[in-house]
């Protein structure tokens, strides 16, 4: 049988998308787009957020933690060497609330995320400063395999 995030268990794989905090709406779609991937959240103490994000050529260590309040709130780190850089970017979240009457529902976290240090852009020409934000989505994939 296995857990869903429904029942308190985060672990496992979660689909993640982050966006750019645009609000004109005749901004083409793929120019929102900030970053995607997958968390993986690997088992913790009760309150420590631990696992990795991250896609072809790159991921971060994420740590921080877990409030197990109404809704769950997650506050972490990402740190990691991208492309020779260092990347480190903060991050908080809300785990969704399941609806009482909702249908397939899938479980679901949602929040904000801060570049914390610069680093070069994609073509290494531009620069990606810290301090910009964006707003980011992750939906659960999978649970994490039995050992």
């Amino acid at each position: 049988m296995s857990q869903t995030p429904n029942i308190g268990n985060l672990t496992g794989t979660w689909t993640y998308r982050s966006f750019n905090n645009d609000p004109n709406l005749a901004t083409p779609y793929d120019q929102y787009l900030f970053g995607s991937g997958y968390i993986t959240i690997t088992e913790a103490p009760m309150g420590v957020f631990q696992g990795k994000i991250g896609d072809t050529g790159w991921a971060l260590e994420l740590n921080g933690s877990i409030n197990y309040g109404y809704p769950y709130v997650v506050r972490f780190q990402g740190r990691g060497v991208v492309g020779g850089e260092e990347w480190v970017y903060d991050y908080l979240g809300f785990v969704v609330p399941p609806w009482p009457n909702g249908v397939n529902q899938v479980p679901a976290m949602v929040g904000t995320i801060v570049r914390t240090i610069p680093h070069s852009g994609s073509s290494k020409r531009t620069v990606a400063p810290a301090g910009v934000t964006a707003s980011w989505i992750a939906v659960w994939k999978a649970p994490l395999p039995n050992p």
